[in-house]
Order: C-alpha cells, then structure tokens, then sequence
C-alpha cells in the first residue's frame, strides 16, 4: 500500500500541488493530518480513519499522509450549473423592483394629471354657474355666504364620516387663523363682486396681476426684495391688463376695482400665512387650514350679508323677483359645490407640487377659464383685447419660471 509523507518544520513551505482532472466532476480525497511532538500521543478511537486531531501546538513537525492509493491530488473546482441561475434571479428581482418603480411613478403621474384636470374642470363650473347667477340675481355678499354655508356643510360631513382627520384647534390657533379667514371672506367677496360687474374673462385678466400685488406686499411686510428678473416679468403683467382694460366692451369701474381689491386681499392671505404661521407648533397642513378658514369665514359673514341685503333669498323673494326658483338654486349649489371642490383640489395639488409648479398650473387654469368663458357667454374680444391678455398671461407665465433665480450671495 503506497504512502505519501510529508515532513514540515517551521518555518515550513508547502510545495505546489498540480491540480489533476478526472471525469467532469471534482474529486477530493480527504487527508487526516496527524501531529508528533515530545508530548505522548493520544488516540481517539471513536473517529474514523478520515479525520483531523490535533494533539499539540510546541515542538512539532507535521506528517500529512493519503489513506487513498492514489496520489495526492487537489480538489478540482468546476463550477455548478446553479450559479448562473443564481445571478439570473437576482437579475430578475431587480428587474421586477425597477418595473415596480417605473409602474408607481406612473401612477402618480396619472393621479396628478387627473387632479389638474378636475382643478381646471372644477373651475369652468364655478365661473360658468357663478356668472349665470349674479346675471338674475344682483346679491353677491349673499351669493359668498351661500358659497361658505355649502363648503361648512362639505368640510363638517368630511369630518364626522372621518373622511379626513378633524384638528384639534386651540384658542391660540383660531386667534392666528382669524386674521386669514377675513382676507380670505374679502378676496372670495370682491371676486363675485367684479364677476357680477364684468365678462368673467375680463375679471381673470385683471387677476393676472395677482403677481404684481405679491411682489409689493412681500417686499413691505416681509422685506423679500425682488430679484431684477421678477421686476421685468412684471412688466408684462401690468401692460397687458392695462392694454386689455382700455379695449374691454364690459368696462366699468366698479367691477375693475374689485377685482384689483381682489387681487389685494388675496396676496395678504399669502402674505399673512407666511408671516404668523411660522411655528411648527402651530402649523397644519393646507386642507385642515382651508377647512377652518372656510368655517370661519361663513360665521364672519353670514351677519353681514343679512345687515347689507336682508334675507333675499326665500322662494317667496325669488318668485316676486320674477326669477325661476329652481334654476337660482340649483345653478347657485352647483356654483358653491364647484367653488370648494376647485379649492380643494388646489390645495391636494399644492401638497404633491412644489409652490413653482403649482404657479405655473394656476397661469395655464387662467388660460382655460378665460378661452372656455369667451366661448360659453360668446364673449365678444377684439384682436386688441386678446392681445392684452395674451401678453399679461404671457407675463405670468415668465413670472412663475424666473421666480425660482435666487440672488447671487454677496461677497463678504
């Protein structure tokens, strides 16, 4: 029986063992390793002849010995036909985890289209429904309050259903709030004011300037100077309105003023929300904000309608007025549903977006509300007029995107 010794001593060297194939599977022939040293040997006689003891650590040298007849021969290595699947698997599970992401970024963006559409449909509604009653029926302080009195309705059912999260609100909060819901009451106001006066794309092209009363009222309150971009998209704005003011065939006073106190009351909000609102504390997400502030508001106005117009709105008044009572009722829920739907949306649209993005949205849901009212009311524009608005819409537009230009730091 033949046998392989190999003494090492230390320091040892191993001499290199050439592999040797056999078949097309490896073949490995275990070893045992024994140890001599000056210590006595123990047997354990329990193990097979295929085993490794080792009985000491000092003064040893090393016998490795092959039970097998063959010689010593190295594993040979031939890699199994797992592991390319292996890698073919991870390969597809990451293959599924990017088509799983492409699929829910597609969804948002489905989802997200699907809310600038119902923001820009929701408004047509309103401006449509709302013109066609304060066309029979000359109460807008009246009109406003119903406005209120269905979103409160609105707002209270979402809130016992658990449709959304009621607030907890503190004094403290309503005290900071209240100052908002009274610009928020005047700009929704002066709105219907200025619809009831104008054609409704005249009243939204004089709200084009919105912009410029933000620029003003921030850099006073807020001391947010403007960059020389925003200056320069303004410029536009104002010319545009100015142009189309001077050609508009619905002109008067008294509906171009209130849009432009409109525009005033609605920047304050803005303004107004950035300046008291600045505690994390106290802060709310924009919904449950808009939900009270529309509370709010009804309650602020509900006495003042009643002082300034009476009760006007009684079947019996709407009959003696001459008016169909279930048209005005009907066009006026469907013009307050429109009106706290578009609102919501708005602000669903605000929480996904960020503040440019959703000021680009709000230029392009002009656009519409202005090109779809001239078509429903046949609104008659004259090439000057279009040209104005055209340039004022254009000037909001340039407003949105240079917006985002930060000044240059000034050098220390």
């Amino acid at each position: 029986m033949q046998s392989a010794t190999l003494s090492l001593s230390s320091p040892c060297s191993i001499p290199s063992l050439k592999p040797r194939k056999f078949g097309s599977t490896a073949v490995f022939n275990p070893i045992r390793i024994s140890c001599s040293s000056s210590v006595p040997k123990r047997h354990d006689h329990s193990a097979s002849s295929h085993t490794v003891s080792v009985n000491s650590l000092p003064n040893r040298s090393w016998h490795l010995s092959s039970s097998s007849p063959l010689p010593l021969r190295a594993w040979n290595f031939i890699p199994s036909d797992s592991r390319p699947d292996h890698f073919e698997v991870r390969a597809t599970a990451a293959e599924s985890a990017d088509e799983g992401e492409k699929s829910g970024s597609l969804m948002k963006t489905l989802e997200l289209g699907l809310l600038f559409g119902l923001w820009y449909l929701f408004n047509i509604y309103f401006n449509i429904y709302n013109k066609q009653v304060l066309k029979v029926y000359h109460y807008p302080v009246t009109v406003t309050v119903i406005q209120f009195a269905v979103g409160t309705v609105l707002v209270a059912l979402m809130w016992t259903f658990n449709l959304y999260k009621r607030p907890k609100i503190t004094g403290a909060q309503l005290a900071v709030i209240l100052p908002l819901a009274v610009v928020h009451t005047l700009g929704n106001l002066f709105t219907n004011m200025s619809l009831g006066k104008v054609a409704v794309s005249f009243t939204h092209t004089i709200k084009a300037m919105e912009p410029f009363f933000s620029v003003v009222l921030s850099a006073m309150f807020l001391g947010e100077l403007p960059t020389p971009w925003v200056v320069g998209s303004l410029l536009p704005i104002v010319g545009g309105v100015v142009l189309a003011s001077v050609t508009e065939a619905s002109f008067n006073w008294a509906g171009f003023w209130s849009a432009m106190a409109s525009n005033l009351t609605n920047q304050s909000r803005n303004v107004l929300s950035k300046k008291v609102m600045v505690k994390k504390e106290d802060s709310m997400d924009n919904i449950t904000l808009f939900s009270i502030i529309t509370i709010m508001s009804f309650f602020l106005l509900a006495p003042v309608a009643i002082f300034l117009e009476g009760v006007k709105f009684t079947p019996a008044y709407l009959q003696s007025a001459g008016l169909n009572v279930k048209e005005v009722a009907v066009r006026s829920l469907l013009a307050a549903l429109s009106f706290h739907a578009y609102q919501q949306v708005s602000y669903m649209i605000l929480q996904r977006v960020s503040p440019v993005t959703h000021s680009v949205g709000n230029c392009v849901k002009r656009v519409v509300v202005i090109v779809s009212s001239v078509i429903f009311f046949k609104t008659p524009v004259s090439p000057i007029n279009a040209l104005g608005t055209g340039i004022a819409l254009a000037g909001v537009f340039l407003y949105s995107r240079v917006k985002r230009i930060k000044p240059k730091a000034k050098a220390a």
